[in-house]
């Protein structure tokens, strides 16, 4: 005789206050102490910021020292100040029109709506000028389009090199964490493969340290995994 499906109701109701029993059996210093430590991690959880991930959901670290902040950039004389994911390095597709999205929430304050490519001859005297150190100038154009967001920490991020920022982002405007903001491109490129650039300023991209300035490989990559949530 096959159990009727009031049966299974009459089951689970009998386990259930079988487990309501059960808890009302644990000795009351045990519940305290199971109350305390509820009220704590509600408090950590009102009291934890929502975090950085990375600008490509599903994306890796990238692995090559080349890709990594502190990069040597011997073309400038100087230094990287971000992540570089570029195709097949990055876990997950890097071609043109990969949705970019916030590493973090934040307010927009630069959207390139109206960039424009330098002409060949224009780029070629940008990268003979740079030779001997790039001025700040000169490193926003070797950029391309970018977008900028500022964060409540202070920190600001950049999406560099991109082919276009979301359609209707606009300065001013508030984004969560994971909001699109633009699309994989190889703007300041000429041509080359698509790739984008993520910088993580603590404060004015330019005028402040970036994040994990001076730090070794090793110990950066150690910090990035944790500080985008990757551990």
């Amino acid at each position: 005789m096959n159990p009727k499906p009031g049966h299974y109701l009459l089951l689970v109701l009998a386990l259930y206050a079988l487990v309501v029993t059960l808890g009302f059996a644990v000795r009351g210093r045990q519940l305290a102490a199971l109350r305390q430590e509820v009220r704590l991690l509600e408090r950590k959880a009102a009291l934890a910021p929502e975090g950085y991930r990375l600008p490509l959901p599903g994306a890796c670290l990238p692995s090559r020292p080349e890709d990594l902040p502190n990069a040597p950039r011997p073309y400038r004389k100087g230094v990287s100040a971000g992540f570089v994911f570029r195709p097949w390095e990055a876990c997950v597709p890097v071609v043109l029109g990969t949705g970019v999205v916030a590493v973090a929430p934040g307010e927009v304050v630069r959207v390139d709506q109206a960039y424009q490519e330098l002409a060949p001859e224009a780029y070629r005297a940008l990268m003979e000028r740079v030779k001997e150190g790039a001025s700040p100038e000169d490193l926003d154009r070797l950029k391309g389009l970018q977008v900028w967001i500022r964060h409540p920490d202070g920190r600001t991020s950049v999406y560099a090199h991109l082919k276009a920022p979301y359609r209707g982002l606009r300065v001013g405007q508030r984004v969560a964490r994971g909001d699109p903001v633009g699309y994989v491109g190889n703007t300041a490129l000429q041509g080359g493969p698509p790739r984008l650039l993520l910088e993580i300023w603590e404060g004015p991209p330019g005028r402040s340290p970036f994040l994990f300035q001076g730090l070794s490989q090793e110990e950066l990559l150690r910090k990035a995994r944790a500080f985008f949530g990757l551990e």
